[in-house]
């Protein structure tokens, strides 16, 4: 990974589809001091919690065969969901002037969703992107990542 300056007061983002951490940086861009902001964790119940019906069938308009709909995946629908909250939340952030940058840190499917959700103010705001998956570590732990 390549060396990301972060500079104080920074915003650094950290999140995948079920937990988001938004820190301030009140270090400076050599010795990081992560504080955390706002920290949001999504239950993330099993598959037969979310949707118990099986699968939808289709008639075909001529003879009598059918065929099955996929089913909806409702895991990735609620990634998708908690994503655009926190890209929401972020621009919220941005009209009141609360974050002057940022650095997005999220999986590559997390990144790709949360890019399509920034708005221009937002985007500009962004310095720098992590494709990793850093939701599940302590803070300590991605500080000693982003410092490497």
């Amino acid at each position: 990974m390549e060396h990301i300056r972060i500079p104080w007061k920074s915003w650094v983002v950290v999140c995948d589809g079920t937990k988001s951490l938004i820190f301030s940086n009140e270090g400076d861009a050599e010795l990081l001091n992560l504080q955390p902001l706002d920290i949001r964790v999504e239950p993330d119940p099993p598959t037969h919690d979310q949707g118990t019906d099986r699968p939808g069938r289709v008639h075909q308009s001529k003879g009598s065969s059918r065929s099955s709909v996929e089913t909806t995946d409702f895991h990735a629908e609620a990634e998708a969901s908690f994503i655009q909250d926190l890209a929401e939340r972020l621009d919220k952030a941005t009209r009141d002037h609360e974050v002057k940058h940022v650095i997005l840190i999220a999986p590559p499917k997390a990144l790709g969703i949360l890019r399509k959700h920034l708005t221009p103010e937002l985007q500009a705001l962004v310095r720098a992107e992590v494709a990793k998956d850093f939701a599940q570590l302590s803070t300590a732990e991605i500080e000693k990542h982003l410092a490497a």
